[in-house]
């Protein structure tokens, strides 16, 4: 079995969690109703989640399955969102139907005895507000709370010291970015920024083998942090299969495969500087020139515009040529710019003149194209100045090219784009909801948002698909988001494309059909950082191995768990953690990467970082 939410019901949608780390949608009335044990009189020591929406599903899937606690859960109606499926997650020792998580509602789930609370839906306000009132019923329980304002999160952990507050989509949305600008999404772990690298691109200075097995027509066979005998057993895999002494290896076929072991590799390793992602300043500034042409004038004035300055071009050719004047091409300019003004000066007889019949007729063509050319920009200039033009929503301009298109503006979605537009690449938001908390911070930062529900085919072309580097569909419906990538395929075969699915089966599908598109999950990328915070445990970061979560934390060895006594040579043997370095108590400071003594004993005071699945952070840290 794979490490990709095992028992999640296959056909459930993300439909009901329109922006990832958002509101609650429609609920029903407060009914009280419980399915299962009386969680509030019968239970202790288990964790209560509040919320059916997928965040709130991946997470009671994370606790129930690799960590094996008993789940309270408390939803706003047990017939709707995902409400079934959760109903239906062994493990889940009761469902409790309340619309609003209040303080009754943490007494029926039995918070005074709960280890921890997750609160996943509503806003902000009321997220805090349940977190007080847990935190009054219980002092000191475990509070991980969703919250959007990250900055009102960092004030509410100083209040409370057991609480942490995470952002679903914040978490999810650089995956999201790093995918659309083809570039390896990183976790910072002491100075180092570290990914995933597959294949060809695994180089010398990887740290470990992370993958093995992978057939992107099959993901099923991928094996994530398989089992090793050794930590010199990564590194002979890698170096039998890219190289020998006999020169290199054909990828995909190693010398002598069982046939089991066919497949990719994938590896983690540092990030060297990345390439650059703006275009080249030249190309910049005639985008930008062409852009503002057009969005200061229509067709006709353009034409007109065009024209006139053609002549004028002209004229001053015909000028250079046929002028009596010895000052050159400074003299030329000076006398073109002064015609086209109107204040020629006419040639008379009997005084020194311009130039022969050619050049008098070149200063009557700038004379009378200048009558043209500078009322129409002077009038450009006025209506662009004095109509308030400037602050209207601007459309994609010729200068929108190797831009990425960002369809559906959700907090995800808004996250997404300002990340782009961070970077110095051109972005274009398509939003069908007019009300979307998105648009007005797109708009805010200068994106153009095109909103409507007009045919996505045509809504995409707007945007300018052809001249695009890539499409990332992260609104909340799978099918809408495969419908994006479709219909961007359609017009651009080799757009890179970046959607949002919760299915793990549509996931498995899309990849095997589709070569360059990649798939994310919100929900499946926050839920192990939200449970491991649940469980008092530090995450730095989630790295993705396709639809796989690879968990990147720093672990503290404490008197009487797991890790004390323990070395690293036995905590890697059984497969699903990897040691990447190892911060020894009397040198906190020192990184040191690749601990070359595998058998010392780790001592308490001693912190390691670690690479995990989530079944092997769970065993880890029990």
């Amino acid at each position: 079995m794979t490490d990709q939410g095992r028992g999640s019901p296959p056909a459930v949608r993300e439909h009901t969690d329109p922006d990832g780390d958002g509101g609650t949608g429609e609920q029903s009335a407060e009914t009280g109703a419980a399915t299962g044990t009386a969680a509030g009189t019968e239970i202790s020591g288990h964790y209560i989640v509040c919320g059916g929406n997928s965040l709130a599903h991946r997470l009671i899937l994370e606790l129930t399955e690799q960590y094996e606690v008993p789940v309270v859960v408390v939803v706003p109606d047990s017939s709707r969102e995902h409400g079934p499926a959760i109903r239906q997650i062994p493990g889940v020792a009761a469902v409790l139907e309340h619309s609003t998580v209040t303080g009754e509602a943490l007494g029926a789930a039995g918070v005074e005895r709960a280890r921890g609370v997750a609160l996943m839906d509503g806003t902000d306000q009321e997220n805090i507000h349940a977190a007080l009132a847990a935190e009054n019923r219980n002092p000191g329980i475990r509070i991980v709370l969703r919250i959007y304002n990250q900055r009102l999160g960092e004030h509410l952990e100083k209040l409370l010291p057991n609480c942490a507050a995470l952002s679903g989509s914040a978490t999810a949305a650089p995956a999201f970015t790093n995918g659309a600008l083809a570039r390896p999404h990183t976790v910072e772990v002491g100075g180092r920024h570290l990914y995933v690298a597959y294949d060809e691109d695994i180089r010398s200075n990887q740290i470990c083998l992370v993958a093995d097995r992978i057939d992107r027509q099959d993901l099923t066979r991928l094996r994530l942090l398989p089992e090793t005998g050794g930590r010199a057993a990564d590194f002979i895999r890698i170096a039998e299969r890219f190289g020998s002494g006999e020169g290199p290896i054909v990828l995909g076929r190693p010398a002598d495969p069982a046939p089991a072991d066919r497949g990719g590799l994938a590896a983690l390793q540092p990030l060297e500087t990345p390439p650059p992602l703006r275009p080249p300043l030249a190309k910049r500034l005639k985008w930008w020139l062409l852009d503002g042409l057009k969005y200061f004038t229509n067709t006709r004035l353009r034409m007109i515009l065009i024209t006139a300055f053609a002549a004028i071009a002209v004229g001053a050719a015909v000028l250079a040529r046929h002028s009596t004047h010895p000052g050159g091409f400074g003299w030329t300019l000076y006398f073109t710019l002064l015609d086209a003004a109107g204040a020629v000066q006419p040639d008379i007889p009997g005084q020194q003149v311009l130039g022969d019949s050619w050049a008098r007729a070149a200063q009557v063509l700038i004379t009378f194209c200048g009558i043209t050319f500078v009322p129409v920009a002077t009038a450009i200039v006025v209506e662009a100045l004095a109509s308030g033009r400037r602050g209207a929503p601007r459309p994609p301009g010729a200068r929108t090219r190797d831009h990425v298109i960002v369809v559906g503006l959700g907090n995800v979605g808004t996250r997404v784009a300002t990340l782009i537009h961070g970077s110095g690449l051109p972005v274009v938001c398509l939003e069908r909801d007019p009300s979307a908390r998105g648009i007005a911070a797109a708009r805010a930062l200068g994106i153009p948002v095109l909103i409507g529900d007009g045919p996505l085919e045509a809504q995409l072309k707007q945007a300018r698909v052809k001249h695009a580097r890539a499409v990332v569909a992260v609104t909340s419906d799978d099918a809408a988001n495969l419908e994006a990538a479709l219909e961007a395929r359609a017009v651009r075969p080799e757009v890179r494309i970046v959607v949002r699915l919760f299915d793990d089966d549509f996931a498995h599908h899309v990849y095997a059909t589709l070569g360059n598109v990649a798939s994310r999950s919100v929900s499946y990328l926050a839920a192990p950082a939200f449970a491991a915070a649940l469980m008092g445990r530090e995450v730095l970061g989630t790295l993705s191995v396709f639809r796989h979560v690879l968990l990147i934390a720093e672990l503290t060895v404490e008197e009487g768990t797991a890790l004390a006594d323990q070395n690293i040579g036995d905590l890697e043997r059984e497969g699903g953690v990897r040691v990447l370095a190892v911060r020894l108590q009397r040198r906190a400071e020192v990184y040191q990467w690749n601990f070359a003594d595998r058998s010392r004993r780790l001592l308490p005071g001693d912190r390691i970082v670690i690479a995990a699945t989530r079944a092997g952070l769970a065993r880890v840290i029990q």
